[in-house]
């Protein structure tokens, strides 16, 4: 077993469900991205690791991207000439470990246009990559990539209120949006859940469900069957925001998911629709 596959089977992540469905030579591309990216997550987070030396391993990462890696190991070449064989730009792995990086010196986002900028770094420079791995071919898919990206972490950042909050009182809700609602950090931080909360997340809910819209309008019918991993993540993730709106946002006391059995079933809608 590769290094990327060890990495990918232990994250169990709903990605990782996704890529069941890809050819099997995809599916090994896809592996080794992903565990590039799950590396760089858990470099940004590690307790173990003091910050000077979580930034010291992102920045080797990147200056290895940029300049080449002077003694790569295993993981590192099967990167490299993952990105090569796929012509995958430096910019965009780069971004990943930038947004990454953010992580290390938990931040305040003041605007949505602030948390924009994070969220295309993490998110979407990562489906970006994803369409090149999946074969896509046509410029939409990088529209929809955009979208879906903002769609997807958008609602993980709404179920990971309380987790975030726990991991060095990091808040990635825009804090012009608290305002909005005459919500505080203080607030947030001591779990206050009133009509303001609620307002302030259905605000959201409604944003994310607006991104999710607009990937749903921008998915390109030349692209739908090489998208159909990024189709599956979408539908995933969008039954978590709808099983949070209906269960009225409870994010401080529970962490809302989608069962094995749920994601099964969407697997195999998609599975029939391919071969019918």
């Amino acid at each position: 077993m590769t290094v990327a596959s060890e990495i990918t089977r232990k994250a169990k992540s709903n990605l990782a469900f996704a890529l069941k469905i890809l050819p099997r030579e995809r599916r090994e591309d896809m592996v080794i991205f992903y565990a590039f990216c799950r590396t760089m997550d858990d470099l940004a987070d590690d307790p173990g690791m003091s910050s000077e030396k979580r930034i010291e391993l992102l920045q080797s990462w990147k200056n290895g991207l940029l300049f080449g890696f002077a003694a790569p190991d295993e993981f590192q070449s099967e990167v490299t000439s993952l990105r090569d064989r796929h012509q995958i730009p430096n910019d965009l792995l780069v971004a990943i470990i930038d947004g990454c990086q953010m992580d290390v010196h938990p931040q305040r986002f003041g605007t949505w246009r602030d948390l924009s900028g994070y969220i295309w770094r993490v998110a979407c420079a990562v489906g970006l990559v994803s369409i090149r791995l999946f074969g896509c071919k046509d410029p939409g898919s990088e529209r929809y990539a955009v979208a879906l990206g903002h769609a997807l972490q958008l609602t993980n950042i709404l179920r990971d209120i309380a987790e975030d909050l726990t991991n060095g009182q990091r808040i990635y809700l825009p804090l012009s949006d608290l305002a909005q609602f005459h919500y505080t950090e203080q607030d947030l931080i001591a779990h206050v859940r009133d009509e303001r909360f609620l307002n302030l997340m259905a605000f959201e809910a409604d944003r994310a469900e607006g991104y999710f819209k607009e990937a749903a309008a921008a998915l390109p019918a030349s692209d739908r069957e090489a998208l159909v991993p990024a189709r599956i993540m979408g539908e995933i993730y969008h039954v978590l925001l709808e099983k949070m709106r209906s269960g009225h946002f409870e994010v401080f006391k529970k962490r809302y998911s989608v069962s094995k059995a749920r994601k099964l079933t969407i697997l195999s809608k998609h599975l029939m629709a391919r071969s019918s």
